[in-house]
């Protein structure tokens, strides 16, 4: 009679590991991208960010209603405002060089920074600001 009740907990306990260590291959993801990003010479390319983006919004879903729900959130928010700010500065390298080079410089010191805040807050079991 016992084996026919199913333990909820055990399931939520289950889902929510399985969603942090998706959570943990995104981050992980995105930190090679963010610290190449930083790191004179040291370009990864964009693939490794598209397969952590791919990652966080096929997962997302799964996540509603937990806390990491905001994690997958703040990655995904993460990426797309530094696409656009990437894009938004380009006419900066046809202008004048160092600009461009210094407003890129200031979008990936952001990127990895959001990407380490996450890393942290995922780290201490916490939600990120929505």
């Amino acid at each position: 009679m016992n084996n026919d009740i199913i333990d909820v907990q055990a399931i939520d306990s289950e889902k929510a590991q399985s969603l942090k260590s998706v959570g943990w291959l995104s981050y992980i993801l995105h930190f090679i991208v963010a610290v190449a990003a930083v790191v004179p010479g040291a370009q990864v390319g964009a693939g490794l960010l598209i397969v952590a983006l791919v990652i966080d919004l096929v997962k997302k879903s799964d996540a509603e209603g937990t806390w990491q729900a905001s994690h997958f959130s703040w990655r995904i928010r993460t990426v797309i405002w530094a696409g656009v700010l990437y894009v938004v500065t380009i006419p900066l390298w046809f202008l004048f060089v160092l600009p461009g080079m210094l407003a890129w410089a200031v979008i990936s010191i952001w990127f990895l920074y959001r990407i380490v805040k996450g890393m942290v807050r995922m780290n201490a079991n916490q939600a990120l600001p929505a």
